[in-house]
């Protein structure tokens, strides 16, 4: 509902049918505008040159093409003009410039799987072949709503709480739209490097609108967590149209890696959509901080598995492991990661004293192998990201063993543990450079799919992997 209290946005939702796409602008208020099938001529979007009556963009606060597929104009100039639209909220057919602030909205049905369409494309493809791989069309659109995951309206859904009429509330979204919510984020709120200003600019405006939608009074009260629920969505669905682009091959949307800070504690995070990474796959993401994937050697009774190691620091001294009962493979190790916290802190975190902080530790298994042994180099860095509040690199895989004098024990089976590392999604390993010669079996095809970097000690592995 963004569109109906945000001006100049425009918004693409694809999902199966029963969702209401098309209900909602065609009920819901008398300012929006259903074209239904698509069709439009430049003229009645946007302004007659025989008579200068102005299109729909001037009349309606929103205007909604239904199945999105379909869309043409008469002219064909129509899409460049909307294309211009889009981006300045002016147009010109001739005369002078005219500026309108309508809405534009996309609805269409996606009639295959999320996943396999993510296979053999990208998620724009129902869009006509005009706008389907046009790039700069795409760039200007503000949000990707995925419809996917909207569910299809039944009797389960509908409240018998008290309702609005909709001619008022429509009053109220046309009102709203005069308004902004942008002032709320000054001081609080930094993007991350990978935004560009047509992203930043898109981002806001969603931030502006659903704020606009939960807090249509008083501003001076709106919670931090509501906020920062608005930015993540934001990001989310201005990222989901960067990685459309991305797909297509255009170098300049390569960086995707979406980002922000809020408030105080100056941690940045990073914001992926569901579709492209799962909680329990290796994305190339940044992790967040205390947070580290690495992989087990295996021992004589157990084979070579993956692991993360989720670490969390507050108030207090000591570490805690949460996992219970606790493997005592993994004991050890995390007891090797500790007493090298503590005696290198200076050399690793500077003037962050560890023994003022209370560790928590969860080892997540992936795989068969359920000990967690041999783990103390990922561990150790998983405590120091946590305290440092750094995040790791995305892809990274960290294997290795610390012993209690700060030395790197040696591995066996790098080029099975680095065919694991292929097989799990990782871009990255980083392990002993005493592994580097047994390398030299690995094939050709394995070496070309990851980037295999070395650490001498503990210091430089917490360097290589942190994100710069």
């Amino acid at each position: 509902m963004v569109p109906f209290v945000e001006r100049n946005y425009n918004l693409v939702e694809l999902g199966p049918r029963g969702t209401g796409k098309s209900h909602l602008f065609q009920q819901i208020s008398p300012y929006a505008h259903l074209l239904s099938g698509g069709k439009a001529t430049v003229a009645q979007m946007f302004v007659n040159n025989a008579n200068g009556q102005r299109g729909l963009v001037c009349q309606y606060d929103v205007v909604c093409f239904d199945e999105v597929s379909g869309i043409s104009f008469d002219k064909k100039d129509g899409v460049n003009i909307m294309k211009g639209y889009m981006e300045s909220g002016e147009f010109s057919r001739g005369k002078e410039p005219i500026r309108a602030d309508g809405s534009l909205v996309f609805v269409g049905n996606f009639e295959v799987d999320v996943e396999h369409q993510q296979r053999i494309g990208h998620l724009l493809n129902p869009l006509p072949p005009e706008m389907r791989n046009d790039t700069a069309f795409m760039d200007r659109i503000h949000a990707y709503l995925p419809g996917w995951d909207v569910p299809k309206i039944k009797k389960e859904l509908l409240t018998d709480h008290f309702g609005l009429v909709s001619d008022f509330w429509s009053e109220c979204m046309s009102h709203l739209r005069r308004l902004s919510r942008i002032s709320v984020l000054q001081n609080r709120l930094h993007y991350g490097g990978a935004l560009s200003g047509r992203d930043i600019n898109a981002v806001n405006k969603t931030v502006s609108g659903l704020l606009k939608l939960l807090y249509p009074g008083d501003t001076n009260r709106i919670p931090d967590e509501d906020i920062e629920w608005a930015v993540h969505i934001s990001l989310e669905s201005r990222r989901r149209v960067k990685e459309q682009q991305k797909r297509i091959g255009a170098a300049e949307f390569r960086n995707t890696h979406f980002s922000y800070v809020f408030g105080e504690d100056g941690v940045e995070k990073f914001v992926a959509t569901p579709e492209l990474q799962s909680e329990n796959s290796i994305g190339s993401d940044p992790l967040e901080p205390g947070q580290v994937w690495s992989i087990s050697p295996g021992t004589i009774d157990e084979h070579p598995g993956l692991y993360r190691i989720e670490v969390n620091d507050g108030p207090g001294s000591g570490v805690k492991i949460l996992n219970k009962p606790v493997p005592p493979a993994f004991k050890e190790s995390i007891g090797f990661a500790e007493q090298n916290l503590y005696s290198r802190s200076i050399q690793l975190m500077g003037d962050k004293d560890p023994r003022h902080h209370e560790f928590s530790v969860q080892l997540r298994a992936f795989d068969a192998a359920k000990t967690g042994s041999k783990l103390g180099v990922a561990a150790l860095i998983a405590f120091c990201t946590s305290l440092l509040k750094k995040n790791i690199r995305g892809g990274l895989i960290i294997v290795g063993e610390i012993n209690l004098g700060g030395s790197i024990e040696p591995m066996h089976n790098a080029v099975t543990i680095t065919e694991i590392a292929v097989e799990k999604g990782a871009t990255s390993l980083l392990m002993p450079v005493a592994c580097r010669r047994q390398l030299v079996d690995l094939s050709d095809d394995m070496a070309t799919k990851v980037d295999v970097q070395f650490y001498s000690d503990a210091r430089d592995a917490l360097l290589k992997a942190i994100v710069e």
